[in-house]
């Protein structure tokens, strides 16, 4: 009866910290069972003991001036004796944006109603009319090849972009702007993309971080009605540099400055800055007319105040001002969009040039991260999909079209598992990138989940085009007016870079920014620990420490209880075929907050420089979010049966990359035996997730080199060609070669040879000889087999045209087959 009591008393204590049960639960709880334990005649002290000395402890904790005195004081100063030293960039970049399913994630029990009763993501029809109106004949003017030869978009281009006012998506429309939603913009952005990608930067640039976000934001009525109109209209051109050469990813060393000082402005003498800058990598800055400067201020002879160092600082300065030089150009890899260095020196401008007047002197970096917080999620996201589904698009119809060892190449196992991988990825990133923006529409800024989209959305981009060129092989390589990739895989890392290289999204910011943002506990903590009120910094400190210590103990008995039970008895949000999988996120979830807490209890403020557990943990975080986001637009999309092998594979993947970076966190911990000890609580019984079946893989990739809903929904959204261009080409030759199908199979069962491009004349004369195919029938084999030849076809160039001074066609000539 003793060890009934005592299993009773683990039990039920056990259950409260699963549930998440309130202290005061807790003390009652025990004390219920002390009192009964005491009563019955069968059990001994020791249970009541037990039971007795734990509710003690518990009712001590409830008297919360007793726990503040004696427990909570000495943890508060170990605590801001611990706490991380923060620079002004790092505090404002914290402080930027908000939290939305990120929150939900970082709690280890995620509110699945909250997100599937998130909307549906809708374009509005005036959005949609523009996307199949002056979006779908922008795509007719555009020639890839023609424009990387030129170095530059035709002056038609540019006219009709300005004529249509695709400068001013962002732009409301009492100033003459769109006024698109977030995933307009995107909408817009991806389409252009699939097309070309210089078109797609020279649109997204003015309508993502620059003069026109800073403007609707901070900018003063003045600015807004001199230059919200001009740039709706395209009269001027917006760039914004940030980036110089000694200062890319730290904005805390930009040596970029303007100095407070008095000086003649139109006749007269005002307060104003002297800016001197020396600033690189700038998108449109060749041809732009406004340019958007950040730079510290200095006011050495305190003309403001007595502060000398009053910090980053945004301007828009006219680029015909004198001394400002703008025109030279860099050549990014793979595109022709404009892109240079500007420079000044000792250029005096007035005080109206500061974005915001004034007044907002000092903010620039906070009106910077408050904007990229929201921005980030639309412009890259909508160019890395494009990616992906612009390789799921072609890389499948070409699969189907090649042919070698006597058949299509989609049909070695080979070329299914990048073909898997493609759509896998694909599908995921689409998902990722329109459940960020349904967060944004919803008025979010959430600062996290964008540096995750960008991230994982333009790393799955560069797998995708990887894995394209891989099928391709030499018909990715060879460069021309033929080739519909090669300019693609150029500029993948135009994406990675900007906006945040990833390498430092990755290992600083998801993860570094997520654990403070989105955990419960850690910023309030933080908050209470940097107050200047000590007596309300300690109540505020003691409310979230002992919130946080009973959101560690549930985490890890639920961590537990799930990797025990595998999450059978976890509730999911909906019954079907993704059911489990919501139990499964539950369950990593739990785990992720539970581990991840643990992690910055051991390291501390040495954690700021462990980057390599950092980027593991922002993995499991990003793949969470991911699986949520495929889960969201799987039941968005009616539960689809033809998508459920997509949705099978990705949530596999997913889980099996998430298991193994838990492990590799788990055997990197700094506390050998702790890690230990945790990843038994976290995987009990062994590791249950695998990779994605071989047999899964092959039903995703038969998803690509079919004509089918699925394909469909998976590449919506791009441009698709149906003119004489190699995107074109392909698609022709796809529906060509799957309706000539069927007579094909029947001359290889008469003839035992498999049609080619080599021997489709002799064998459809054959078969039309003997009645195998009808006259018809002949038709389609000869259509797709001359097709295939014109994809499989890649670029001779005449000699000369690699001589110096040469003046000729650029067009190519047909070589051989690839």
């Amino acid at each position: 009866m003793n060890l009934i009591a005592l299993l009773m008393l683990a039990v039920i204590l056990l259950s409260l910290a699963y549930l998440k049960a309130r202290l005061i639960i807790w003390a009652i709880t025990t004390l219920v069972l002390t009192v009964g334990y005491a009563f019955a005649p069968q059990i001994s002290d020791v249970p009541a003991v037990v039971a007795g000395a734990l509710a003690a402890a518990l009712l001590l904790i409830c008297i919360i001036p007793l726990r503040r005195a004696v427990l909570s004081d000495p943890l508060f100063a170990w605590f801001r004796k611990a706490l991380p030293a923060l620079s002004n960039t790092e505090q404002e970049a914290l402080n930027a944006g908000t939290v939305w399913w990120d929150a939900e994630l970082f709690c280890g029990k995620p509110n699945w109603k909250m997100l599937l009763e998130a909307p549906k993501p809708q374009l509005s029809a005036e959005e949609q009319a523009f996307l199949d109106g002056p979006v779908e004949e922008l795509m007719g003017m555009l020639d890839d090849w023609n424009i990387h030869e030129q170095n530059n978009l035709p002056d038609h281009v540019w006219a009709f972009l300005r004529k249509h006012r695709f400068f001013s998506m962002i732009i409301p429309k009492e100033y003459g702007g769109l006024e698109f939603s977030a995933l307009g913009n995107s909408a817009v952005v991806m389409k252009i993309a699939s097309r070309n990608l210089t078109a797609a930067v020279t649109v997204m640039v003015p309508n993502s971080l620059g003069p026109g976000e800073l403007l609707l934001h901070y900018g003063t009525d003045e600015q807004k009605r001199h230059y919200l109109p001009r740039l709706a209209r395209g009269d001027d051109i917006p760039c914004f540099a940030l980036t110089s050469p000694s200062a890319g990813s730290d904005a805390g060393a930009m040596p970029d400055k303007g100095i407070v000082c008095k000086g003649t402005w139109r006749g007269k003498k005002v307060l104003g800055l002297r800016v001197t800058w020396n600033k690189r990598y700038i998108t449109l800055a060749p041809v732009a007319t406004v340019l958007g400067l950040a730079f510290r201020v200095f006011d050495p002879d305190r003309l403001l105040g007595q502060q000398v160092d009053l910090g980053i600082t945004c301007a828009l300065i006219p680029t015909n001002t004198p001394g400002v030089e703008i025109g030279e150009r860099h050549l990014p890899s793979g595109a022709a969009f404009m892109n240079g260095p500007t420079r000044g020196k000792d250029i005096f401008i007035p005080m109206s040039y500061v974005i915001g007047g004034q007044e907002r002197i000092g903010q620039g970096w906070r009106m910077l991260v408050q904007s990229l917080a929201a921005g980030r999620a639309i412009s890259l996201p909508a160019l890395g999909v494009a990616g992906g589904k612009l390789s799921a698009l072609l890389t499948g119809a070409y699969a189907r079209i090649r042919k070698q060892f006597k058949m299509p190449i989609a049909y070695f196992e080979g070329i299914e598992e990048p073909l898997a991988r493609i759509a896998g990825n694909t599908y995921r990133m689409d998902a990722a990138r329109t459940l960020t923006l349904v967060a944004l529409g919803l008025g979010e800024k959430p600062s996290v989940l964008t540096a995750i989209v960008k991230y994982y959305i333009t790393e799955g981009n560069r797998q995708a085009l990887n894995d394209a060129m891989d099928v391709h092989g030499g018909k990715g390589i060879m460069q021309g007016p033929n080739n519909y990739l090669n300019l693609f895989y150029q500029a993948i890392p135009i994406a990675i870079t900007v906006e945040g290289a990833n390498i430092l999204t990755r290992t600083m910011i998801i993860f570094g920014q997520g654990a403070i943002r989105a955990h419960p506990y850690l910023l309030r903590e933080m908050q209470a620990a940097s107050s200047a009120d000590k007596d309300q910094a300690l109540i505020d400190f003691d409310r979230a420490i002992f919130g946080h210590i009973g959101f560690t103990i549930s985490n890890t008995v639920r961590s537990l209880i799930m990797g025990i039970t595998g999450a059978r008895f976890v509730r999911a949000p909906i019954d079907g075929p993704t059911a489990h999988y919501f139990r499964q996120l539950t369950r990593l979830s739990t785990a992720f907050a539970f581990v991840a807490d643990l992690v910055l209890v051991v390291l501390g403020g040495a954690f700021k420089f462990r980057e390599k557990i950092s980027g593991r943990l922002a993995d499991i975080l990003g793949h969470l979010y991911m699986c949520s986001a495929v889960l969201k637009r799987f039941e968005d999309d009616g539960r689809p049966a033809e998508d459920l092998p997509i949705v099978n594979w990705v949530m596999r993947d997913s889980f099996f990359l998430i298991q193994n970076r838990l492990i590799n966190v788990l055997r990197n911990f700094p506390i050998h035996w702790m890690g230990r000890v945790i990843k038994f609580i976290v995987f009990p019984v062994g590791h249950p997730y695998r990779e994605p079946s071989d047999s899964l893989g092959k039903h995703v990739a038969r998803i690509l080199i079919s004509d089918n809903p699925s394909r469909d929904r998976l590449t919506a959204g791009i441009y698709r060609s149906c003119s004489d261009d190699a995107a074109g080409l392909v698609n022709c030759a796809f529906s060509a070669v799957l309706a000539a199908a069927p007579a094909e199979r029947c001359l290889k069962a008469t003839y035992r040879q498999i049609v080619t491009i080599d021997n489709y004349d002799e064998l459809v004369a054959r078969g039309l000889q003997d009645g195998i195919i009808s006259k018809e029938q002949g038709e389609l084999v000869k259509e797709a087999q001359r097709l295939s030849q014109a994809v499989i076809d890649v670029d001779a160039f005449p000699r000369e045209y690699l001589e110096p001074g040469y003046a000729g066609s650029t067009k190519a000539i047909a070589g051989e087959a690839g």
